[in-house]
């Protein structure tokens, strides 16, 4: 059983640097079978989560650091490098010395003391450069172009030209910037159970500071550090559920109405199923579809912990379900997508998404917009969304869409919500402007 955040955190990047190991499912894997105090799992999630977003930083400071070259040692000491320059460079709480000894001490942990000369020289090396007055970024020496901002920020060099491309160079940053924080904790407030002044004065009767989120009725925003999820106020009691500001738009973009028959396409795990009976004072049916039934646990498990009556879970995919077409007032495809708007929260996607993979998923997106479509009524309505930022993913599919269907167009919802109306009608999300997840969002009305 490991004791040890640090050692944890050493396995837990292994397995996902040297295995292709998810980053989230391998900690979750990790923690489960360890023994730390809540302290020491921060710590762990902390390194394992910063070292994966940083990865590039990390790397090409050890390529500049290192008077042997780094790329001859085992890949286990890139590793362990990692750890202790994320500790250096992003984690102000940790004192120097500490870091640069528990991280020497982890060659030992894993039978590579022979190298803890080579670990301590790099690191030290590292305090020298930054005690003269040198930020991590000017130990690089880069030029000042957007190649630098994939270096610096570390993100892929194709990821960074297409935000450049969008943004221009200073928000591109500002986005990359965003990115590599710490996600906040947002969560939906249950009005059939509770208010939302209640749950606040809940939390802040246990000591947790929580601030409503503007123009979300249902949102609240925790402080980080409020503890495990479970032991929080309210969440035996079904008040409310976890889910991102941005995520929370979408429900109010569906805008369902009680007695109502909607279907919710790509359903788990399920947080803007349970809004939308929410929203409709659980006073209807929606049908909930997704083909994975691993991924539809989540979402029982939430409709029994809300006491939600009017969700029906069917399992399979969204586009073999011929016999709800023509049934549906309101249809939600929350489309599976490149992720590229929540890469806060997925530290490692940002290295497993390619060009490559966004054509393949603005297919599968285009037949699941095209098969969901038929369900809806005449005069009902769909809503589409993404939470990536990719615009083949987002206008491009719908364009696509509605030059095929004349029946159908973009009705723009009368709402004041956050975000950005685009100048065919959709709604954007961009993180750096709005202090939440990027999200994509548009509101079609068949005729």
């Amino acid at each position: 059983m490991i004791d040890n955040p640090r050692q944890l955190a050493f396995l837990t990047l292994r397995d996902i640097q040297q295995r292709g190991a998810f980053a989230d499912l391998a900690l979750d894997g990790k923690l489960r079978r360890a023994k730390l105090s809540d302290r020491d799992r921060r710590l762990a999630t902390e390194l394992v989560y910063g070292c994966t977003r940083r990865m590039r930083t990390l790397d090409a400071l050890i390529d500049r650091l290192a008077k042997k070259p780094a790329r001859l040692q085992p890949p286990d000491v890139r590793i362990i490098l990692h750890l202790g320059l994320y500790q250096l460079g992003f984690l102000e709480q940790i004192p120097p010395s500490a870091a640069v000894n528990t991280t020497v001490e982890l060659t030992k942990y894993n039978k590579l003391s022979g190298l803890r000369g080579f670990v301590n020289g790099v690191l030290r090396q590292y305090l020298r450069s930054v005690e003269g007055g040198k930020s991590p970024e000017s130990i690089l020496k880069l030029p000042d172009n957007p190649a630098r901002l994939g270096i610096v920020h570390s993100f892929p060099d194709w990821i960074v030209k297409f935000w450049v491309k969008q943004l221009g160079i200073e928000e591109a940053e500002q986005l990359c910037q965003w990115f590599n924080r710490s996600p906040h904790l947002d969560l939906r407030i249950n009005p059939i159970k509770t208010a939302l002044e209640e749950v606040k004065t809940a939390f802040q009767d246990a000591g947790i500071a929580v601030n409503s989120i503007p123009k979300l009725p249902q949102g609240l925003r925790l402080s980080s550090g409020s503890g495990a999820i479970r032991n929080l106020p309210g969440y035996a009691d079904g008040w409310w559920t976890v889910q991102d500001a941005s995520a929370q738009l979408v429900g109010y973009v569906v805008d369902p109405q009680p007695g109502e028959t909607i279907i919710d396409a790509c359903a788990a795990p399920g947080g803007k199923t349970t809004h939308l009976a929410e929203l409709m004072g659980d006073n209807g049916k929606i049908i909930a579809i997704d083909r994975a039934e691993s991924r539809l646990k989540p979402l029982q498990q939430s409709v029994e912990r809300l006491q939600l009556r009017s969700i029906q879970i069917e399992v399979g995919d969204a586009r073999q379900f011929s016999q709800y077409e023509n049934t549906c007032d309101r249809v939600l495809l929350d489309a599976p997508c490149s992720g590229l708007g929540t890469l806060h929260r997925r530290s490692d996607a940002r290295w497993r998404q390619t060009p490559e993979n966004i054509d393949k998923l603005s297919q599968l997106q285009s037949e699941l917009l095209e098969h969901t479509s038929r369900w809806v009524k005449p005069g009902g309505v769909l809503v589409y969304a993404t939470c990536t930022l990719h615009p083949r993913e987002n206008q491009g599919n719908i364009e696509s869409f509605l030059s095929r269907h004349s029946d159908w167009q973009i009705e723009v919802p009368e709402l004041d919500l956050p975000g950005e109306l685009t100048k065919k009608g959709a709604i954007e999300i961009w993180p750096h402007r709005r202090d939440m997840d990027g999200f994509f969002m548009v509101k079609l009305r068949r005729f």
